[in-house]
């Protein structure tokens, strides 16, 4: 065993780096073990802003706050988690702008605040329009402060299971080569989500669902997997994202008529409406031949060169450098795109899941405050309220048990595991399965969903799982062997897109993210209010059911 260690947190971005600092503000001995730097995660991508009801701008309250998370989530979110989070953001948010978050501000001094999608008032608080970036770096600012110790670039691939609970991880390490074990009394998981199932994602190649597979992997179930948001304004073909802040501001989407066709889809929210409902507008646009080149347009013209300069400059410089569009003068191309999981890690409302031992926080969690549809905002205040709580729940019972395990039986498998892949000599390259994956994945389980399609879908995946038994890794060496990693990330991501599949199969109703407009056009709340549950058995994914928690809100029509 290489060390061990109270609570090790798999994943480095906002989920992670909050808990770790939570489970290490109560006493546990802590560490951080992440495939990239911590800076380089992909909660530095979040741009938009983060929700909380501060009602500097309105009179905001947390019961609003909730109220449009659960109306946004078509009614699939779990009503305490939610109420759990929008209660306690407003502190959460302070304390991050105690530790230095530059947020930006009103006229009086306040941190301002804008409106974003099917939020009932202006809660979103930002900076500018790299929120994400700035919370990364204040974050990784107390984990340096607190010595908190971080095994950089090593792969998590394995949890490994002893005397019926989770005691640690075992992992590649990409500076030195060789796998590594890590024991620990409690492990988080944390590693973000798996938008690289599809090509065009505003997600990093570093998005590839690590943590829901190594948890699937070892019995703990998946909820809410078919729930794949598509962000409305991504740019084409590289699915960069352009941030919900640019309509947050009062950018106009226009169709090749000139038109702002929402006022067809969402007469009364319009350009704020929920991610899901403009999603599917811009796609009927786009398919019945209003679109322009695949896209439609995201018009700031009339914001103004002195409010883009402010608010929106690192969006101007993303329409210049990946589209040549500088949105001051025109409007920029943009259509919709694989981008935030709703499904995850089945856990409990302080990250613990079905496994003793075992916590996951972020996007690669489902507590779920998301339900079928997340509002924009409510993702990084999900990661820093929630990594908050697993870590010190996570802490809290490390520090109440003593041992901790890695038996060398469990090394020697995954060793052999290992050597079994580097030593095949030929077959296929990682790469074509994966770009495969993700092509017929956007194309057969996207904004729409058909049944013939998700069906032909699951073929396409039984197929590629076929050849990924034979799958080659050409570079034998042990130094930065992204070749290995990379395979080991597509075992992930064959596995994943099964699971979501299935549970699309399976949820015969529109709700959300999920779609069925030629088959089930409509909610179904007498049969399919309850979040899918699919574990692992016999090399298949099984789909089970499990109930929604409602508090107070009863299902409505969802209109915007």
């Amino acid at each position: 065993m290489e060390a061990k260690h109270d609570v090790l947190v798999v994943g480095a971005g906002c989920a992670g780096m909050r808990a770790a600092i939570a489970a290490h503000d109560i006493g546990a001995d802590v560490a951080l073990i992440s495939k990239i730097h911590p800076v380089r995660s992909h909660s530095g991508a979040a741009e938009g802003g983060i929700n909380a009801a501060l009602g500097n701008a309105s009179e905001d309250d947390p019961e609003k706050h909730a109220f449009d998370t659960v109306k946004g989530s078509d009614f699939l979110g779990d009503q305490d988690a939610i109420e759990i989070l929008c209660e306690a953001a407003p502190e959460d948010v302070y304390e991050l702008e105690r530790w230095g978050a530059i947020f930006s501000r009103t006229e009086d001094g306040r941190i301002a605040q804008r409106p974003f999608g099917a939020a009932g008032e202006p809660r979103t608080a930002y900076a500018a329009d790299i929120t994400g970036h700035v919370l990364v770096h204040v974050l990784y600012e107390q984990v340096m402060k607190r010595e908190i110790p971080a095994y950089e670039e090593f792969f998590a691939w394995q949890l490994v299971i002893d005397d019926g609970r989770c005691q640690g991880v075992i992992a590649w390490d990409l500076l030195n080569g060789g796998l590594k074990s890590l024991g620990a009394k409690t492990v988080i998981l944390a590693t973000g989500g798996a938008g690289r199932l599809y090509s065009g994602t505003t997600n990093a190649y570093a998005c590839t669902g690590d943590g829901m597979a190594m948890a699937l992997r070892v019995g703990v179930p998946l909820k809410d997997m078919e729930m794949m948001q598509f962000h409305p304004t991504t740019l084409a073909p590289t699915g960069v994202l352009i941030t919900e802040g640019c309509r947050g501001e009062g950018a106009y989407l226009l169709n090749s008529e000139g038109k702002r066709f929402l006022e067809r889809y969402a007469p009364n929210a319009m350009e704020l409406a929920s991610r899901d409902v403009i999603s599917r507008a811009e796609q009927t646009e786009i398919d019945e031949g209003r679109g322009v080149d695949g896209n439609v347009l995201l018009d700031l013209r009339h914001l103004g060169a002195d409010r883009i300069h402010e608010r929106l400059h690192g969006t101007r410089e993303l329409s210049m450098v990946f589209a040549g569009v500088d949105p001051i003068n025109e409007p920029i191309p943009v259509r919709p795109g694989a981008h935030y999981h709703m499904g995850g890690v089945d856990t409990d409302v302080w990250g613990k899941t079905s496994l003793e031992g075992l916590y996951a926080a972020g996007e690669c969690a489902c507590v779920s405050v998301h339900g079928a549809n997340r509002l924009g905002g409510n993702a990084l205040m999900e990661t820093i309220t929630f990594g908050r709580r697993a870590g010190a729940h996570a802490a809290e019972w490390a520090l109440a048990n003593t041992t901790v395990e890695v038996p060398p039986s469990v090394e020697a498998d995954a060793e052999r595991e290992l050597r079994h892949l580097l030593d095949r000599a030929d077959g296929e390259r990682p790469w074509a399965i994966r770009d495969e994956l993700a092509r017929t994945m956007h194309e057969n389980f996207g904004v729409f969903r058909r049944e013939q399609l998700m069906r032909g879908q699951g073929d396409i995946v039984a197929g590629l799982r076929e050849r990924y038994q034979r799958v080659v890794v050409d570079d034998k060496g042990n130094v930065f062997n992204n070749d290995l990693t990379q395979a080991l990330e597509l075992g992930f991501l064959l596995e994943l897109a099964d699971c979501m599949i299935v549970s699309g199969l399976a949820r015969k109703e529109s709700r959300g993210a999920h779609a069925r407009p030629y088959d089930f056009p409509e909610r179904d709340d007498e049969n399919y209010m309850r979040h899918t549950l699919v574990a692992w058995a016999d090399d298949r994914p099984r789909v089970d059911w499990t109930p929604v928690t409602v508090t107070k809100w009863q299902p409505q029509e969802r209109t915007y």
